[in-house]
C-alpha cells in the first residue's frame, strides 16, 4: 500500500513540476516571439509620456488593487530613463525611477531603488521580458519578491503587461496593467 502512496505521490510531483516547467507563464521565453510582430523596441514605445492603468491580484486571485500611473521615459541612445507615479485606489502613492540599458543583442539591464541587485531582460519579437527581485515597502511587509515581467505590444501600439510576483517559488501576487502614450 505505501508503495501506491510513494508512485501517486511521485506521479503528482511530476505533473506539476511539468506544468510549472513546460505549461505555465514562467514558461515562456523570449525566443517563442522572436518571430512575432510589430516588434518592441524599448527606445521608441517605452519613451515619452506614457498612461498606465491596471489592477494587482492577491494571492487567491481576487483584486487587492487598482492604479494609475503616469510614466515618462527618455532615451539617449540605449540608455534610458523611465520616471514612475504609481496612484492606488486606497491614496497611496508610490514613485520609481528605472535606469535601463539596452545591449546591441537585445538584453536589458533595469536599476531601481526597490530592485534588489539588478534586472536582466531582453526584447525579443512584440515581446519585451524583464526578471527581478523587488523590495515592498516597509508598510507592505518589506518582502523581497521574485519578479516574472512580461510585457506584450498590441497591433496598435499599445502594451499589454503582466507580472508574477513570487516568494519561495509561490505565486503571492500577479500585476495586469495596459500601457500607452499618454495623449496631449
Amino acid at each position: 500500500m505505501w508503495f501506491y502512496i510513494l508512485i501517486g505521490a511521485l506521479l503528482a510531483f511530476t505533473l506539476v513540476w511539468m506544468r510549472r516547467t513546460f505549461w505555465s507563464f514562467t514558461a515562456q521565453t523570449p525566443e517563442d516571439y522572436e518571430d512575432e510582430n510589430p516588434a518592441f523596441d524599448v527606445r521608441e514605445h517605452l519613451n515619452g509620456p506614457i498612461l498606465c492603468e491596471g489592477v494587482i491580484y492577491g494571492p487567491l486571485g481576487r483584486v487587492s488593487s487598482r492604479f494609475v500611473a503616469d510614466f515618462d521615459a527618455s532615451w539617449e541612445g540605449n540608455t534610458g530613463v523611465m520616471k514612475e507615479r504609481f496612484v492606488y485606489d486606497d491614496g497611496t502613492v508610490q514613485d520609481r525611477e528605472w535606469h535601463l540599458t539596452l545591449g546591441n543583442d537585445g538584453k536589458i539591464r533595469a536599476l531601481a531603488s526597490d530592485v534588489v541587485g539588478e534586472g536582466q531582460g531582453r526584447q525579443s519579437g512584440s515581446t519585451v521580458l524583464l526578471k527581478y527581485d523587488i523590495r515592498l515597502p516597509e508598510a507592505s511587509g518589506g518582502h523581497v519578491l521574485n519578479t516574472v515581467d512580461w510585457m506584450y505590444l498590441t497591433p496598435n501600439g499599445t502594451i499589454m503587461n503582466r507580472s508574477q510576483f513570487r516568494k519561495f517559488g509561490i505565486k503571492v501576487a500577479e500585476l495586469v496593467a495596459t500601457m500607452r502614450p499618454k495623449e496631449a
